[in-house]
C-alpha cells in the first residue's frame, strides 16, 4: 500500500498550481497531477500484482476533493476484493463528457469579463463591472453553481440597495443578467434568466424611476454664462483653457482632455473626434466657432505630445483637472453641466430644431425612424448655432 500523505484541505489543493503530482492524503497513492499548461486532474496510484498502475479520476475542479478520495476508496475497495476495475469503456468515457460542467458565478463573472473587456472602451470600466459585483453579487452568489442561481439569490444581491442606491442596483442587476446569459450560451445552466427584468423582476421590483429622481449634473443658469466665462478667461493654465474650450463645443470633458493637433483641420474650423474616443462609438464633427479658433491658435505646442491640452510630462490631463478650475472660482457646478445649458440655451433662446442641438451634443435620437432618415451631421447648420452660442457666452452684460 502506499504511504498514506498529509491530508489537504479544499484550500490547500486549490492553492495548488506548480507543474508534477502533489500527494492530497486521506487515501493512499492519491494526488492531484498539474501539467505544464496548467491543467489540474486528479490520479490515483495502486498496486495490480506486481505492477504499480496510474488511474484518472476525472479533471479538477470539476471533480472536487471529496468526490476524488470517495472515488479512490472504492478502488482500493474492489482491489482488495480481488476485483481490478477496468478502464472506464467508450460509453463511460462519452456521458462524462456529455456531463455539464459546473461553474460557480463568479468562475463566469470572470470569464465573462475576459471575453467582453476588449469591447470595452476604457479600462475603466472592467474595474466598475469588478467593483460592483464583488460588492453586491459575489457575497450573496459568488461561490455558488451558477446553474443553481435563481431569483431569491438576484433579489439579495438587489433589494438592500434597490431603493437607496438605485442607479447602482440597476447597472447590478444588468451585469448578473449579462453573466447568466453568457453562462447559458456556454452550456453551464440553462433555463430563464432569473436577473432579466422585463415581464420579470418588474413585477416584484418598483421601478427606478418611481423609487430614485435622476441625479443631474450640476450646471450654471443660462443668464451666469457672460460672467462666468469672462472670470474663466482671466484664469492662467492648461486646465482653464481646456474648460473655455469645451464651453464653446459643448463637448464632454474626456473628448476635450484627449483632443489631438490631428483631429484638428485650423483651416476648415472642424475638429473630427474618432470613434474610439466618443461615449457612443460614432465618430463626431465638431465645428469650431471663431472663439476657439482663437483660442487654439494661442495654444503652444509642446514637444514630445501631440495632445492640444497636455497635463504634466506631456499625459492627458486628469478628469479632475476641469473641476479643480471651477472649485477655485467658487462655481456650483461641474464642467459636465454646461452641455446642460447648452442644451437649455438652444431649446429655450433659439429656434434651431431640437435634432440639431442633440446633434451638436452627440447623442443618440430616441426616435429610431428619425435616426435612421438622418443621413447628414448637418455640420454647416450647426456651425450657424455654435457660432451664436459662443457670442451670447462671451458678450457681458450690461445691467
Amino acid at each position: 500500500m502506499p504511504k498514506i500523505a498529509k491530508q489537504l484541505s479544499d484550500r490547500a489543493v486549490a492553492a495548488i498550481k506548480a507543474e508534477g503530482r502533489h500527494p492530497v492524503g486521506g487515501v493512499p497513492g492519491l494526488h492531484i497531477r498539474v501539467t505544464d499548461t496548467g491543467h489540474r486532474g486528479w490520479v490515483l496510484r495502486v498496486k495490480v500484482g506486481e505492477a504499480r498502475r496510474d488511474m484518472g479520476l476525472g479533471p479538477y475542479p470539476e471533480v472536487g476533493l471529496a468526490e476524488a478520495r470517495e472515488k479512490a476508496r472504492e478502488i482500493h475497495a474492489s482491489l482488495r476484493n480481488g476485483i481490478v476495475p477496468a478502464t472506464p469503456t467508450k460509453q463511460r468515457m462519452e456521458a462524462l463528457v456529455q456531463q455539464p460542467v459546473r461553474k460557480t458565478f463568479k468562475q463566469c463573472a470572470e470569464a465573462f469579463m475576459g471575453d467582453k473587456s476588449g469591447e470595452w472602451k476604457n479600462p475603466k470600466h472592467r474595474q466598475q463591472w469588478e467593483n460592483t459585483l464583488e460588492q453586491y453579487a459575489f457575497p450573496h452568489m459568488g461561490s455558488l453553481s451558477v446553474d443553481a442561481i435563481d431569483l431569491p439569490h438576484v433579489l439579495a444581491c438587489l433589494e438592500p440597495i434597490w431603493r437607496s442606491k438605485t442607479e447602482t442596483a440597476t447597472r447590478v442587476r444588468g451585469r448578473i443578467e449579462s453573466v447568466l446569459d453568457w453562462a447559458a450560451v456556454r452550456k453551464y445552466r440553462s433555463g430563464d434568466n432569473p436577473a432579466r427584468w422585463k415581464g420579470h423582476l418588474d413585477k416584484v421590483l418598483p421601478s427606478p424611476k418611481k423609487v430614485a429622481e435622476t441625479e443631474h449634473h450640476r450646471a450654471l443658469p443660462i443668464d451666469g454664462m457672460p460672467a462666468f466665462m469672462a472670470d474663466l478667461r482671466q484664469r492662467d493654465g492648461i486646465a482653464a483653457r481646456a474648460l473655455e474650450f469645451a464651453v464653446l463645443t459643448a463637448a464632454r470633458s474626456g473628448e476635450v482632455r484627449g483632443a489631438t493637433w490631428g483631429e484638428i483641420d485650423l483651416e476648415a474650423k472642424v475638429w473630427t473626434v474618432p470613434k474610439e474616443r466618443m461615449k457612443m462609438g460614432k465618430e463626431h464633427r465638431v465645428p469650431l466657432p471663431d472663439a476657439a479658433i482663437k483660442l487654439l491658435e494661442a495654444m503652444p505646442r509642446m514637444e514630445g505630445t501631440d495632445l492640444v491640452f497636455p497635463g504634466t510630462k506631456g499625459q492627458p490631463l486628469s478628469d479632475m483637472s476641469l473641476t479643480a478650475v471651477m472649485r477655485r472660482m467658487e462655481v456650483d457646478a461641474v464642467p459636465h453641466g454646461f452641455r446642460s445649458t447648452f442644451r437649455d440655451w438652444a431649446g429655450d433662446r433659439t429656434n434651431y430644431p431640437r435634432d440639431m442641438a442633440e446633434a451638436a451634443l452627440a447623442h443618440k435620437l430616441e426616435n429610431k425612424v428619425e435616426e435612421a432618415y438622418r443621413r447628414s451631421d448637418a455640420l454647416e447648420k450647426r456651425r450657424e448655432m455654435m457660432q451664436e452660442w459662443s457670442k451670447f457666452i462671451l458678450t457681458p452684460t450690461t445691467n
